[in-house]
């Protein structure tokens, strides 16, 4: 049975989903050990569905007009059944998470490299998490494991354990 984490569900899911969002996207969060353990669980099983379905794509070809009127051939990728209903399951589990411009970034340099991305936090696990796992699992010959806990003691304020729950 799940830790309650002294929340109603409601929170206790909300919480979860903060803190999956936050771990996925920056790879690292500080937390306390009972919220570590609840959200690894939590997490590994979004990455393991990632995992499974990050392949499934099909490919078609468009034919497109260009101004000219000239037809032109174009290969399309869009995601697949399997592949849409895991993302779409993510999606449920996770918040979306903003792309942030970079310090030195120009604007008109942040906004044509984030012009066609509507979901940062399911690009990154589906096109850069979930194809390390794979190769990793096919390496190793075991799933899972896909978070590491450290525990560094007890909190100065209130004395509470503390962790650092990070991808592996």
């Amino acid at each position: 049975m799940p830790g309650k984490l002294g929340r109603t569900s409601k929170e206790r899911n909300a919480l979860l989903r903060n803190q999956a969002s936050q771990l996925l996207w920056y790879g690292k969060i500080e937390t306390t050990a009972p919220k570590a353990k609840e959200l690894q669980s939590y997490v590994e099983k979004l990455i393991t569905k990632a995992v499974n379905t990050y392949d499934d794509n099909i490919e078609f070809e468009v034919v497109k007009k260009d101004k000219n009127g000239k037809e032109i051939k174009a290969t399309n990728i869009k995601d697949g059944a399997k592949k849409l209903a895991a993302r779409r399951a993510i999606m449920a589990k996770t918040y979306d998470l903003q792309e942030i411009k970079g310090f030195d970034e120009k604007k008109s340099a942040f906004k044509a490299r984030t012009a066609d991305v509507q979901h940062p936090l399911m690009d990154k696990l589906f096109n850069e998490i979930a194809p390390k796992y794979a190769a990793r699992k096919e390496e190793t010959k075991q799933g899972g494991g896909y978070t590491r806990i450290y525990l560094l003691g007890a909190r100065r304020g209130d004395g509470a354990e503390t962790a650092i729950i990070e991808l592996v």
